[in-house]
């Protein structure tokens, strides 16, 4: 077989472990010892790695355009079902909590049967959630039908396992903000998009209560097109295979027991600090996308088009701002390692709170509101992506689940958030003016995201304090698997993840490699789990 090779030892050890069966030269781009791409050429829709990148990102951008499509209508729409302040708000929350369970089941749904499978059930399951939106007829209707609607933000678990399998350790950062950002760009299109098939509607002679229901035909239709296109050009795994054909062949080693991999990823407390403070990142994202377009309507008298494109232009920062957010996690590792990129994200999430607080200060200018939601919308947005460059690290046997709980947290946050600042029947949340809803959203996500200091990784460390003396990767990811999974050989692709993972150590406090254990090492006897058990140990 052909690979890149360094002339590193660290390589020539990497060998020792047995390789993913695939010909390096069939691959148009360099990939590494796990037949993950190197690179990132947005431009190529080549076979394995680019074609599921794009349609990663294809089928999460259509959830974020029918979640938040009643919102982008939604003058239109409390004038024909006769809503109220509550209500919407209400409705709006639902739309997100949909997305929570549905989250961390298809976390796991995604590390049984591949991505593949799971985007397009996801579409199929919830198009017609997405048409029955034209036949609601009353609040509990609305409210229910968003609810379902909401379910399909689970696809965003898809998109970045599917990155995660398809590209490099030092490139995943990148290539997951990139997917999840174009994705979340669908919350802001469709601020664009659908006031203009409404409109387009209405000019036919159809009328307005009945045009912004013909619209969501639209929507659901390309569910189905994408579900389709999804299972005849997708494919899982970089050797060019589904999942069910790798596990039955061999190729891809069990995760072992359904079970026990969920109780690895729920017992590890960093995903639960992520899931937190991505739920003012993500979640305050989703918050401001329900909001944006009622609250320039109303607060400036806006056309519903001129709301439209301007609240529109929140979302589609996403074009580069959440990519970037990737990239600088990527490039601060290069240096800093991971402490670099935990740094990185707190940073740059306090500052989208700053800006948060400084957006409800300046409504009574609309330049001034425009001008800070963008650089609010930087901040936010970055932030998303910084939080998918350490979630792969976080737990390599559960690594879909961890996603699955860090993106439920996201949708938590919004619908937390929503709940309390924009949303509710108490006599204080009624009066309360989506400005100042702003002002205390920014103030928490402040406070919460101080979380990130009690992250500490024993082999790279913590914000404030080095690793722990004689901490290797390999320990850290052996120690999800039992001493029995070990024997059985099953550990394999996550011993190949922890050598690749040493990179996390940073330019200036990296090691030799010869100091690492080689695979013989680590199943020697004198190598052995922390503590051997028949269930996996979940890493504290």
């Amino acid at each position: 077989m052909t690979f890149e090779k360094e002339g590193s030892v660290k390589e020539q050890k990497l060998q020792a472990l047995p390789e993913v069966p695939h010909d390096g030269k069939k691959f148009r781009y360099a990939v590494d010892s796990e037949g993950k791409m190197k690179s990132l050429p947005i431009w190529s829709f080549a076979q394995p790695h680019m074609m599921a990148f794009h349609l990663s990102w294809l089928s999460f951008f259509m959830t974020f355009l029918a979640t938040f499509a009643p919102a982008s209508l939604l003058p239109v729409i409390r004038d024909d079902l006769f809503l109220t302040k509550s209500q919407l708000g209400n409705a709006g929350v639902a739309a997100v909590c949909g997305a929570i369970a549905a989250r961390i089941g298809m976390g796991a749904f995604v590390d049984i049967v591949g991505p593949r499978y799971g985007t397009a059930a996801t579409m199929l399951v919830t198009a017609p959630a997405v048409f029955c939106m034209s036949l609601v007829h009353d609040y509990a209707t609305f409210t229910v039908v968003r609810f379902f609607i909401g379910c399909s933000l689970c696809m965003f678990v898809c998109c970045q396992f599917w990155c995660g399998t398809m590209f490099n350790v030092r490139l995943v950062g990148t290539a997951n903000a990139i997917a999840g950002g174009w994705g979340n760009m669908g919350g802001g299109a469709c601020h664009w998009i659908m006031p203009g098939i409404y409109e387009g509607i209405m000019k036919r002679g159809v009328p307005g209560f009945q045009a912004w229901r013909w619209a969501f035909f639209v929507p659901g239709g390309i569910y189905i097109v994408n579900a389709l296109s999804t299972l005849m050009l997708g494919v899982d795994h970089p050797s060019g295979k589904d999942y069910r054909d790798l596990k039955k062949d061999g190729t891809l080693k069990s995760k072992g027991a359904f079970w026990p991999v969920v109780k690895c990823a729920m017992g590890n407390y960093r995903a639960w600090i992520l899931a937190l403070t991505y739920g003012y990142s993500f979640g305050v994202e989703l918050t401001v996308d329900n909001i944006i377009v009622e609250y320039l309507f109303d607060q400036f008298g806006l056309s519903l088009t001129t709301a439209g494109a301007l609240g529109g232009a929140f979302g589609m920062m996403n074009l580069f701002t959440r990519a970037s957010g990737g990239m600088i996690s990527d490039l601060v590792a290069k240096y800093w390692g991971m402490r670099g990129r935990l740094w990185a994200l707190w940073i740059i999430q306090t500052l989208g709170g700053v800006f948060c607080v400084i957006l409800g200060i300046v409504h009574n200018n609309l330049t001034a509101t425009i001008v800070v939601m963008f650089i609010f919308s930087i901040f936010c947005q970055q932030a998303c992506g910084l939080h998918f460059g350490i979630t792969p690290f976080v737990s390599r046997r559960a690594y879909g689940v961890v996603s699955g709980l860090v993106g439920a947290g996201g949708s938590a946050g919004g619908a937390i958030t929503q709940a309390i600042w924009f949303a509710g029947t108490a006599k204080w949340q009624l009066t309360l003016q989506k400005y100042d809803g702003l002002k205390y959203m920014g103030i928490q996500t402040i406070g919460l995201t101080l979380a990130l200091f009690l992250i500490h990784f024993p082999m790279w460390g913590s914000m404030l304090t080095g690793p722990r003396e004689g901490a290797q990767e390999e320990d850290y990811y052996l120690r999800e698997w039992s001493a029995e999974e070990v024997a059985e050989g099953l550990h394999q692709g996550s011993m190949r993840f922890a050598m690749e993972s040493r990179s996390q150590r940073g330019a200036r406090s990296r090691v030799g490699s010869s100091t690492a254990k080689t695979v013989e090492e680590v199943e020697d006897k004198s190598v052995k789990p922390a503590k051997p058990a028949t269930t996996p140990i979940s890493v504290a």
